[in-house]
């Protein structure tokens, strides 16, 4: 069972200035759906724990470079994304093989920098959200990006616990073609786990 999502308000500002215990909810929270994320690339329990626990490593040794007024979800995708794609390299031994399997999961790897990358993939998705109709774009920003339940967003916007599970079902059923149009794997797996 997934903890609640943890308060935003002060957590991101507090785990940037070394709060250990700001760290620790935010591992608690998000732990499993990085694991799964790794999973879903290396299908290997033991290396997918490694790619987790390095994951959390790396965010919390380059803590104060995060940019607390965006979601930390896709950095996570992104840093673990990045250690998924360093144990291929490791493993592949062979340049046509590694070169092979490097082009199948990234496409085109151009080295772009991990901030760049992250920006664009939030601009990205920014614009896939603010095509969404206004109810739906509404919905789904209060549940998915500031953690809200069904029936805190139904009380906060006078709509039915139904309404709001259909408006957000209908805004995941569109960015999720949206980003698979557009080859944007690892936000399409972050939007299904969340």
């Amino acid at each position: 069972m997934l903890p609640n999502k943890p308060d935003k308000s002060n957590l991101l500002e507090n785990f940037r200035d070394g709060d250990e215990k700001a760290f620790k909810l935010l591992y608690e929270y998000y732990h499993r759906k990085v694991y799964r994320f790794a999973y879903s690339f290396l299908k290997e329990k033991e290396q997918s724990q490694e790619i987790l626990q390095e994951t959390f490593i790396n965010l919390w040794v380059n803590r104060q470079k995060l940019d607390i007024t965006k979601p930390l979800e896709p950095y996570l995708f992104v840093i673990c994304k990045r250690l998924v794609l360093d144990a291929f390299r490791k493993v592949t031994s062979s340049d046509t093989l590694r070169e092979h399997l490097m082009n199948k999961i990234t496409g085109i790897d151009n080295g772009t920098e991990e901030k760049i990358i992250y920006s664009d993939i939030w601009n990205y998705t920014e614009k896939a959200i603010a095509k969404l109709p206004r109810q739906q774009q509404l919905v789904f920003r209060l549940n998915k990006l500031e953690g809200l339940s069904f029936d805190e967003i139904a009380e906060k916007l006078g709509l039915s616990r139904n309404t709001v599970k259909n408006h957000l079902a209908v805004a995941l059923k569109t960015l999720k073609a949206q980003l698979e149009n557009h080859q944007i794997l690892y936000l399409f797996v972050l939007f299904l786990i969340m």
